[in-house]
């Protein structure tokens, strides 16, 4: 059911936007769903809170060439075994890259990912520690329209995975409608009413592991997240502040399973040979999730 709800994402939103008229600086999201258990014979569930923070610095050093410059922060705070026991699980990322103009209306964007993702209970060590990348080609057609390919890859707990990745950006010719997104990673869709007030939906999703170290490291979180919102939007001080209220569905799932316990290679959540893993609590059902958002947006 969740293979089928992440390929219904991709096929259904559009995709990413270095060539939008605007860049986010700053980008602050919580987010609260209460999830249940998806086994009908246990009634229970737990309080999920997501905060979410990322910080972004371009730095133009010619004018075919930008250094890209970032920093990204998430915590989950949840009960992983439907208990009283709430575990938080943390992600701080370093996004160091370039992007390229190469010429002919073409650019590539590429992007050294090193995370670490953890509870962060203790020391950091190796198992906290992981490494992606992420490249992204792109032709632009016009001022208001240009499309994207490339790929993510990332080493994870339960092994590396591979995400492809296929990209839009769109404006309307009256400046009120746009689409900028990232498939299958994040999805915007937003309509101005007036220059300040707009409404719109957006998507995000993650495919991420989190080592425990209050476990002495036996055991590690996998996390399948797929947050679908609509949102209504007002903007302040010229459209550079944006503050957003959200209400959406949430199927983000978080699997318990055993350090070295792994599939091998991932492509968005197929697993290339099989998955033979246990899995050593049950699946998260779907549910309501309420959101606020606040941005620091400049023009480009």
């Amino acid at each position: 059911m969740r293979n089928l709800l992440f390929i219904l994402a991709v096929l259904f939103t559009a995709s990413f936007s270095n060539a939008q008229d605007y860049f986010d600086l700053f980008k602050y999201s919580y987010n609260y769903a209460d999830l249940g258990n998806i086994d009908p014979e246990t009634e229970v569930d737990t309080e999920v809170s997501n905060t979410n923070i990322e910080f972004y610095f371009p730095y133009p050093i010619s004018a075919k060439t930008t250094i890209i410059g970032g920093f990204t922060y998430e915590n989950t705070r949840l009960g992983l075994q439907y208990n009283a026991d709430r575990s938080n699980l943390i992600m701080t990322r370093l996004n160091l890259g370039v992007k390229q103009d190469h010429g002919n209306k073409w650019s590539g964007t590429y992007v050294f990912l090193p995370k670490f993702a953890s509870d962060f209970v203790g020391s950091l060590d190796t198992p906290d520690l992981q490494l992606g990348g992420l490249a992204l080609f792109e032709k632009r057609y016009s001022s208001s329209y240009s499309l994207k390919f490339g790929s993510y890859v990332s080493t994870e707990q339960f092994g590396t995975t591979i995400t492809p990745l296929v990209g839009l950006w769109y404006k309307s010719e009256n400046d009120k409608f746009y689409i900028n997104a990232t498939l299958p990673i994040r999805t915007d869709v937003n309509y101005n009413f007036t220059e300040d007030f707009s409404l719109g939906a957006n998507l995000v999703t993650s495919i991420k592991a989190y080592n425990l170290q209050e476990t002495d490291s036996q055991f590690y979180v996998q996390e399948e997240s797929i947050r679908f919102g609509l949102y209504a939007a007002y903007a302040f001080f010229d459209n550079t502040m944006i503050l957003r209220g959200k209400v959406g569905y949430d199927t983000t799932d978080y699997g318990l399973y055993n350090q070295g316990d792994t599939v091998g290679a991932q492509i968005l959540t197929f697993q290339v040979s099989g998955d033979d893993r246990t899995r050593l609590n049950t699946e998260f059902d779907s549910s309501i999730f309420f959101g606020l958002d606040l941005i620091w947006r400049t023009d480009l």
